[in-house]
């Protein structure tokens, strides 16, 4: 029986381990939550709001309709263009552009031996400046301070286009081993864009008249209202989608050179990709995806309102009483009535 007890346990533990494996360290920042609190009925108030009044949410019938659609499609770059920042020192100007154009070179001839011809990388020079140190000069009284040359300090940004994100990593390492480290950015770029918010408007107008069908079966009638319109259409790159957190383990390699004692440890801040999400959303297009992505989207809102009703004009009819006067040759007047009535 002792022997069970202990297979169980130890199942459990294992268990407990794989699952703490797929969570991740995101994850921790959770750490704070009482497990008991989880245990509690009712838990998705307290740490899911949002959830909660979506569930509970009150509907409130009105004779004005909304078509209120969004459609999404995540689209992989057709090329990407990678910024590298470089900067060298030097004694003189044509000894620091020597050594400039040495590491350049370097890079063009490594990536040209990785299938990435010099026609897909550019130079952006961006200073090429002369710098100066103060010298100071003692005299029997006073001290002169002059600003003597020391050098020249030029700055470029290399640019280099690439098609799969593989190649990032021959990139990285031909700038690395020329000891450039100093990664700007990666820009991404699609072809044809209107082609894609043509697919998004087709979508979303099959979305709309399956709307309509369905309120033409609710019984309203869409003749008798008017509409009115409002669109939009929005392009996010990856870059606008990293955030940040901190581990919840640190690591101090001051404490491996130590036996004994306490170390503090200053925590890693990470970052990961979080594009937008999907909830929002009645059409999404490639919704799985394994890389960095261009999202792009569009809403259509449409509000149906009801026609006024025409007001008919009545006509009342008013009896005028009409009368006729007979004057006689002597005179006389007589006064006769004229019957209208039919």
């Amino acid at each position: 029986m002792k022997h069970f007890n202990l297979v169980v346990i130890v199942i459990l533990l294992c268990s407990n381990i794989i699952l703490a494996q797929h969570k991740g360290n995101y994850n921790q920042i959770t750490q704070d939550i009482s497990r008991q609190n989880i245990l509690t009925a009712g838990n998705a108030a307290i740490y899911n709001p949002t959830v909660q009044q979506q569930i509970n949410k009150i509907l409130h019938p009105s004779n004005v309709l909304t078509v209120d659609v969004k459609a999404l499609q995540n689209v992989s770059a057709t090329t990407y263009t990678a910024i590298f920042n470089l900067s060298q020192i030097g004694p003189t100007a044509e000894k620091t552009n020597s050594l400039m154009k040495q590491r350049i070179d370097s890079i063009k001839m490594r990536l040209n031996a990785n299938g990435i011809s010099q026609k897909n990388m550019a130079i952006d020079v961006i200073s090429f400046v002369p710098v100066y140190e103060v010298e100071v000069t003692k005299k029997l009284f006073s001290k002169t301070y002059t600003e003597v040359p020391k050098g020249f300090k030029l700055q470029q940004n290399i640019h280099i286009q690439f098609k799969k994100t593989s190649q990032f990593e021959t990139i990285l390492e031909a700038c690395a081993k020329s000891e450039v480290y100093n990664l700007v950015k990666v820009d991404y770029f699609i072809e044809n864009i209107q082609d894609v918010y043509k697919n998004l408007q087709d979508e979303l107008l099959k979305l709309i008249e399956e709307k309509k069908t369905y309120y033409n079966i609710l019984g309203f009638d869409l003749s008798e209202y008017n509409i009115a319109i409002a669109d939009d259409k929005y392009c996010y790159f990856p870059k606008d989608f990293y955030q940040s957190y901190q581990a919840y383990n640190s690591v101090s390699f001051e404490a491996l050179k130590k036996d004994k004692g306490i170390t503090s440890a200053q925590k890693q801040t990470s970052y990961y990709y979080q594009p937008l999400t999907y909830e929002s959303y009645d059409v999404v297009i490639n919704p799985s995806i394994l890389e960095p992505v261009v999202q792009i989207g569009m809403n259509i809102k449409l509000i149906y309102t009801p026609k006024p009703k025409e007001k008919k004009e009545t006509i009342t009819k008013t009896e005028i009483d009409h009368k006729y006067y007979v004057i006689s040759p002597n005179g006389t007047i007589d006064v006769k009535e004229l019957n209208t009535k039919k």
